[in-house]
């Protein structure tokens, strides 16, 4: 059985000419590979015809510099390998690309800023799996869509012309760049010319994802009552079912911006303000008080309204969970981590950007006042809500998503609630690894890509 992950060597200029490569004869003999007449080479958009050299007992490739250097390749890689003889195609990868915000020329050892220690496993994770990665930002698309310029990594970081890639992974952090025309031309040209498949190709809003997620039945049970606050009615009727609600802007991260509402004694009001610093109070004498107060943010912001919930907490501090899912090698979803956060203190939201932090669902769970009975299962009842949101994600919005980040929360009385789903899940430097390993996140990220490449 011949490896389907060969060893690609770049071998000094005028050995071979530009239209012709070497490779093992046992894979030109079990390929049937003919020799002597030019074969199309594949790599990402990239297409080359050459001529097959055999070299005996060799279970390699080896190609010339120059033609390495049009095909992205600055030194010598590990790449899967398939030949179609019904039209006659030797194709070498998979060419991930991975579109960022932004690079900085002149970091060169952190082009990325937080992300590069990121890219960087993605690179050595590419180099065990035998993919081929590159990192491109908005600016480096050109117009031809058949080459852009990107980063690669050999002995350091290097920006060099790159061919579009088989699979592009949309990391972009703001939507802004996300509906730059050059970038929603580029995912649209590069699917239509090269097949190019875009995963996590658009942001998700909180509207958008529980309407969505309404249609279906067997989640509603995930979903506390939501609505975007659209009037005074909106409110007053929310605020009349639930002695809590929450305000968050429909496309806010991070926590910010969100408003906790209660009600007080009476027709009075309390607003609780998410800051960096904490939480700012404001009363309000009677709702019409308090919609006075947010319709000047809603002229700028679309929030959404949502019951409060009962939250489990640990010594007065919220806490949530965050649940990572992403598509494996057979393109089905699967639980990578799931991590509850808490609260830091005068916080009444998770995120650590505000302070919260970290630990284990068993372990967050056991100091929270949530009763044994009610807790003792509550880590397989967070995995299965997280898969079921995934897959109904999946269904009825009709974009293409390899992974998610679902915020989960559980009431005091045990039952599993939806936050909110982002489909661009934080990869900032934050967590020290040890030993240089590869996180599990990043192995599957390869992995899916495999996938969709059919490699």
């Amino acid at each position: 059985m011949l490896k389907s992950k060969v060893a690609v060597q770049v071998i000094s200029p005028g050995i071979l000419p530009d239209d012709a490569i070497m490779l093992g004869d046992a894979y030109v003999r079990q390929w049937k590979i003919p020799q002597g007449q030019p074969i199309l080479l594949k790599f990402g958009a990239f297409r080359h015809y050459v001529k097959v050299v055999p070299v005996e007992r060799f279970d390699g490739m080896r190609i010339g510099q120059s033609l390495a250097r049009v095909m992205g390749l600055l030194a010598n890689v590990t790449l899967r390998l398939r030949y179609r003889q019904d039209n006659a195609t030797l194709t070498l990868g998979p060419l991930i690309g991975v579109l960022i915000s932004r690079d900085d020329p002149e970091q060169r050892d952190r082009p990325f800023g937080s992300i590069t220690m990121f890219c960087k496993e993605l690179v050595d994770a590419c180099a065990a799996q035998g993919a081929h990665v590159y990192f491109f930002t908005p600016d480096h698309i050109k117009d031809n869509f058949n080459t852009l310029e990107g980063w690669v990594y050999a002995d350091g970081w290097r920006k060099i012309p790159v061919p579009v890639p088989d699979v592009v992974n949309n990391r972009l952090t703001s939507r802004k760049l996300e509906n730059r025309p050059n970038v929603q031309l580029f995912i649209k040209e590069t699917k239509q010319r090269h097949n190019s498949i875009i995963f996590n190709e658009k942001f998700l809003d909180k509207a958008e994802v529980f309407e969505a997620l309404s249609k279906d039945a067997s989640l509603g049970r995930y979903l506390p009552e939501s609505h975007v606050l659209r009037s005074y009615q909106v409110l007053k009727s929310m605020c009349i079912r639930y002695n809590t609600v929450f305000l968050k802007p429909v496309r806010g991260s991070l926590g910010k911006g969100i408003i906790r509402i209660s009600r007080l004694d009476g027709d009075s009001y309390s607003a609780q303000y998410a800051t960096t610093a904490g939480t700012r109070r404001q009363h309000f004498g009677g709702i019409d008080k308090l919609y006075a107060s947010l319709s000047g943010k809603m002229k700028t912001v679309r929030y959404q309204i949502q019951q409060g919930l009962h939250l489990i907490d640990i010594t007065g501090r919220p806490v949530d969970f965050r649940a990572l899912v992403q598509k494996n090698e057979k393109g089905i979803w699967a639980l990578t981590s799931i991590v509850a956060r808490t609260a830091g203190s005068h916080h009444f939201v998770s995120n650590l950007a505000r302070g919260g932090t970290l630990s284990t669902v068993k372990e967050a769970v056991s100091k929270s006042n949530l009763s044994n009975a009610n807790g003792h299962d509550a880590p397989a009842k967070l995995q299965r809500a997280a898969l079921e949101i995934a897959k109904g994600i999946d269904t009825h919005i009709p974009a293409h998503f390899g992974e998610l980040g679902i915020d989960l929360a559980l009431d005091s009385g045990g039952r599993v609630w939806l936050l909110e789903v982002n489909s661009k899940p934080s990869k900032n430097d934050n967590t020290p690894l040890p030993d240089q390993k590869i996180r599990p996140s990043v192995r599957n990220m390869v992995r899916y890509a495999r996938h969709l490449s059919e490699f």
